[in-house]
């Protein structure tokens, strides 16, 4: 049974329905999120293999900083970038460019003779990762209706995250093979642009606002004209969202990404494992994480329908205490064996994992839908980018004067701890700021229901 925009927006006025679901969507998330595994992939041959790259190149420990974070600087410039050509272009094209196409850099990565030549190649294949962390949650957003998100995020940069992480094993193993980490690249990188082909075949757009119940029922022209037009003043008004602005200040404060870029290098260095044992701990990492990201969306869904004003947030500062007691652990203690390493290495994950599936859906509850995706480019592409790359650095190059353990302990658990504290900032004004996007979405749907009446007479 079919409605008319006009029937469907009063059942959502009165909270009867969440309007049309969108199709294709999980196909949609089926394709994107292949070609975020293999993303994922091509950063691992970097954080898997260090160790041989160094002895293949005579680098020091800071060089893996120095990777790290110029692939994060970078995404500061091109996450934008890529938001900015998608509006132009349509986000398709520029998917199918960025997050599969792209994936030459990658091949071209592995033919790097020397530390320079594999620092630019390495940093423009990460340009492409870039446009997936600002565009893909915009996609989420006009997929599927808020009271979805947290699971919906959970399942989707869970199930990538653990399937790139049981890879890591697997890319572990090239360091037994000569110049293995030449052929990780030229694997990851052809794959990549395979998936590309696959975005341009099976991926159909929803639309902006397509998910939102009061904007739902009306057609793409519809909303177009409905939603205000993008300026840079509206843009750099992100900024006058005191949610988003204290959500920025905790992205900034989220160091655990630096146990991820780490982690097996802390182990072959500090406590004397191979580099192929010390992979497998990436299995387990990532099997967490997945375990995470589902039962952080799923809690977090929950915790939004217990309290839709302090749930998420109250999760959120959970997540990063939870996150800093394991990490402790799980870096500051020999245990003579990999299997206690294997179990920390899981908490570790489920701890981060919990992360995505609340503060993504966070950020969607107060941001206009024409600006999320100038919000994800600056919250994950511009912020997370800065943080990580001011943590990597700093980080590689104490590992070389104090050791990556202290390293951990100082950038990664108290930096997390600091996260949750600040966190209390955000239950004040969250509240405010979400029920004035539902305000202004609200007048929307008025405002193309008149536009309809007037028309009809």
């Amino acid at each position: 049974m079919t409605h008319s925009p006009v029937t469907v927006a009063a059942a959502v006025q009165k909270g009867k329905t969440d309007g049309p679901a969108v199709p294709r969507r999980k196909s949609n998330l089926v394709v994107l999120g292949g070609s975020m595994v293999i993303d994922g992939g091509e950063g691992s041959v970097i954080q898997t293999l260090f160790p041989v790259i160094q002895a293949a190149l005579g680098l020091a420990t800071s060089a893996l900083g120095i990777l790290a974070a110029s692939a994060r600087l970078v995404g500061a410039i091109a996450g934008p970038l890529w938001v900015y050509l998608a509006r132009k272009l349509g986000r398709k094209p520029i998917l199918a460019i960025a997050t599969g196409f792209w994936g030459a850099w990658g091949i071209a990565a592995g033919f790097a003779q020397d530390f320079v030549q594999l620092v630019i190649l390495y940093t423009v294949m990460a340009m492409g990762t870039a446009a997936a962390h600002a565009i893909v949650p915009t996609v989420i957003a006009d997929s599927f209706e808020d009271r979805k998100r947290g699971r919906v995020v959970g399942v989707l940069y869970g199930g990538t995250a653990a399937a790139a992480s049981l890879l890591a094993p697997l890319i572990g193993q090239l360091a037994n093979i000569e110049d293995g980490w030449r052929y990780g690249f030229f694997a990851f990188g052809a794959i990549n642009m395979l998936f590309g082909l696959l975005i341009v075949i099976f991926y159909k757009d929803p639309g902006e606002g397509a998910s939102e119940a009061q904007l739902g029922s009306f057609t793409q022209a519809e909303r177009d004209a409905a939603e205000k037009k993008i300026t840079w003043s509206k843009v750099v008004g992100l900024l006058r969202i005191p949610s988003y602005v204290i959500l920025l200040g905790s992205r900034l404060l989220s160091s655990h990404l630096l146990l991820a870029a780490f982690g097996v290098v802390l182990l072959v260095q500090e406590y004397g494992f191979d580099t192929a044992l010390a992979a497998t701990v990436m299995a387990p990492f990532g099997l967490g994480y997945l375990a995470g990201t589902f039962a952080g969306g799923i809690t977090a869904d929950w915790a939004n329908k217990l309290s839709v004003n302090y749930g998420r947030v109250a999760f959120l500062q959970f997540a990063q205490v939870l996150f800093a007691v394991i990490a402790f652990f799980a870096t500051q203690f020999d245990y003579g064996s990999i299997v206690p390493f294997l179990a920390l290495f899981a908490l570790v994950g489920l701890a981060q994992g919990l992360n995505p599936g609340v503060n993504r859906p966070l950020v969607m509850s107060v941001v206009p839908p024409e600006l999320r995706g100038a919000a994800f480019a600056i919250f994950v592409s511009v912020i997370e980018s800065i943080g990580f790359a001011i943590y990597t650095l700093v980080g590689g190059f104490l590992a070389d004067e104090i050791g990556l353990k202290a390293v951990m302990f100082w950038l990664v658990v108290v930096i997390m701890l600091v996260n949750a504290l600040f966190l209390t900032l955000l239950y004040r004004p969250y509240k405010r700021d979400r029920l004035k996007l539902q305000a202004e979405l609200d007048d929307r749907r008025d405002a193309i229901l008149a536009a309809e009446r007037a028309e009809n007479g």
